[in-house]
């Protein structure tokens, strides 16, 4: 019975560490390209609203997401979303800072890294839980 469960916990230990680090990656990669991309003033035209999960006991809250519209090369306008979103509805006219794809401009990401503050978290966290788990695993008592 231990090994059933010594199995489960190694395969959730995989899981969490590959979700893990194609996190890692996928928030590097994407850094890279905000930091060598050129950068626009954009207008935040609206907002995309919607809720965060509510995942481990907490409660669900309103997130909103902003729309912008800038101009890039040859004074073409383009529009986008913004990935990281906010408590408060931003308002209609205010500027954001975005990198643009200079080969494609209609690719575009906000100047704004608070995915490292997320990450820096949920490694720790996952590493203490399966520690733990390992640990809990052993007193089990199987009869």
């Amino acid at each position: 019975m231990k090994t059933v469960l010594y199995i489960i916990w190694a395969v959730f230990v995989l899981a969490a560490a590959g979700a893990c680090i194609q996190s890692v990656r996928k928030t590097k990669s994407q850094e890279r390209r905000i930091d060598s991309w050129p950068k626009a003033q954009a207008i935040v035209t609206g907002s995309r609203e919607g809720w965060t999960s509510g995942v481990g006991n907490t409660s669900r809250n309103r997130r909103y997401w902003p729309t912008y519209q800038f101009t890039g090369p040859q004074g073409v306008l383009y529009a986008g979303e913004s990935e990281v979103s906010a408590v408060e509805r931003p308002a209609p006219g205010s500027v954001l800072e975005v990198a643009y794809n200079p080969e494609n401009p209609g690719e575009s990401f906000e100047v704004a890294h608070p995915s490292k503050l997320v990450l820096g978290c949920l490694i720790p966290f996952f590493a203490v839980f399966a520690i733990a788990s390992f640990w809990f695993i052993g007193i089990f008592p199987v009869g």
